[in-house]
């Protein structure tokens, strides 16, 4: 018999009808033999609709108070998830995060899981219920209701898992696993069986909203092996792991997938002093600002002078460019330009580690097709170019061929 904890997001209990499937999707875990931990989400829309309630209320809505409200949605999923089940003859038993002893800290809106006191719930399970937790929440140590931040229930999910050292952590969603690619972008977009740890926070972090980059992080830490499953559909989906099984061919492992970000946006500063300390105060008043940087170029000319690239999200665009002509003044510099119709394509994979050229390679498939790299940062598993947003979609799929990631036949 195994332990597994399964998290359903707000589509997959979106309406009663939807509800009433996920209790029977996790019935047929339970008649197979396992242990049962359910997480799930508000139903879709509600946390949106409560964040209004709030706003009408008070523009500036936040914090403690905001929380209370908030974890309201979840409230009402587990209880009718858990009546779906008792309604088929399965114990089961709803918790709030407070009940399952999730304690945070005391960042309101954006809380951090601190630990979890999981006595209850190994009791629940050892009488054979089905245990419901909400997802999103948690209690301070003053027991002030706290949340997580959007897309918190994974976190909460794989803290869970963690906790109780299941046997894996399942997450449901609309989507059946994780993707080469968008298949949006690219319709023969293959789905990938197993993916590593660093590939999928990588793939997270560069754009793929399949899962939180917080609830990748958990679960790389903690070891806890993660599988991405459609709520709405059986299969397989992708098992989320530390490493590929010996049966993966890391020769054949170069590229895993292909992430883009349509939400870039270019500075430049051109003709300042080369010296130390310019670079600060270049991104000094940036990171005042709370704008958070991506991307950084910086090339030294001939004559002493430096040009200084960054790139920022698209939504800090304008004020980024304010504080930026700021600078330009005290620094003196001979040009200030901004570009926001700029996107980032990446590919991702562990086996550039132990392949050469795989850079060059991505630099030939782009210039093949016309496309003009703007920017390029590097790691270990990852190579990143800046293009103009119009070759977005050409770009992805042309990588998609060069590097033979297409649906086997």
């Amino acid at each position: 018999m195994s332990l597994l904890v399964q998290k359903f997001g707000g589509t997959s209990v979106g309406s009663v009808e939807r509800i009433e499937a996920v209790a029977d999707k996790v019935i047929s875990y339970k008649d197979a033999g396992h242990d049962m931990v359910v997480v799930v989400s508000a139903m879709s829309g509600e946390t949106n609709r409560l964040v209004d309630l709030a706003k009408q209320v008070d523009s500036q809505a936040g914090g403690r108070e905001l929380d209370v409200l908030l974890t309201t949605g979840e409230q009402v999923t587990i209880a009718l998830l858990a009546m779906a089940l008792e309604k088929r003859g399965y114990a089961a038993r709803s918790y709030t995060g407070g009940q399952a002893k999730i304690t945070t800290d005391s960042a309101h809106n954006k809380a951090r899981i601190k630990s979890i006191d999981h006595v209850r719930i190994t009791d629940d399970l050892q009488d054979g219920r089905i245990v419901v937790v909400a997802g999103f929440q948690g209690v301070d140590e003053q027991d002030n209701i706290t949340t997580l931040g959007r897309g918190g229930s994974d976190t909460t999910g794989v803290a869970l898992a963690a906790a109780l050292r299941a046997d894996e952590c399942q997450i449901f969603t609309d989507v059946d696993g994780v993707y080469t690619t968008d298949p949006r972008v690219e319709p023969e977009a293959r789905r990938l069986d197993v993916i590593t740890f660093e590939e999928m926070l990588e793939m997270a972090s560069l754009g793929s909203k399949v899962l939180q980059i917080r609830a990748v992080e958990f679960a790389q830490k903690y070891k806890v092996p993660l599988r991405v499953l459609s709520s709405f559909e059986e299969g397989d989906g992708t098992l989320i792991t530390s490493e590929y099984g010996a049966d993966k061919s890391m020769e054949q492992a170069l590229i895993s997938g292909i992430a883009f970000n349509r939400d870039e946006a270019q500075l430049t500063i051109n003709g300042v002093s080369d010296t130390p300390g310019v670079a600060y105060q270049i991104l000094g008043p940036i990171s005042d600002a709370n704008i958070e940087v991506d991307m950084i170029l910086q090339n030294v000319s001939a004559d002493g002078t430096t040009d200084f690239t960054f790139t920022v999200h698209r939504n800090d665009f304008d004020t980024a460019l304010k504080s930026l002509e700021k600078t330009a003044a005290q620094l003196n510099a001979r040009e200030l330009s901004g570009n926001n119709k700029i996107v980032k394509i990446s590919i991702v994979g562990v086996g550039m580690r132990s392949h050469a050229g795989i850079a060059s390679r991505m630099f030939e498939v782009l210039a093949n097709e016309g496309i003009n790299i703007l920017m390029i940062s590097t790691s270990e598993i990852k190579v990143s170019v800046v293009v103009d947003e119009k070759y977005l979609e050409l770009g992805v799929r042309a990588l998609h061929e060069g590097f033979d990631l297409k649906t086997e036949s």
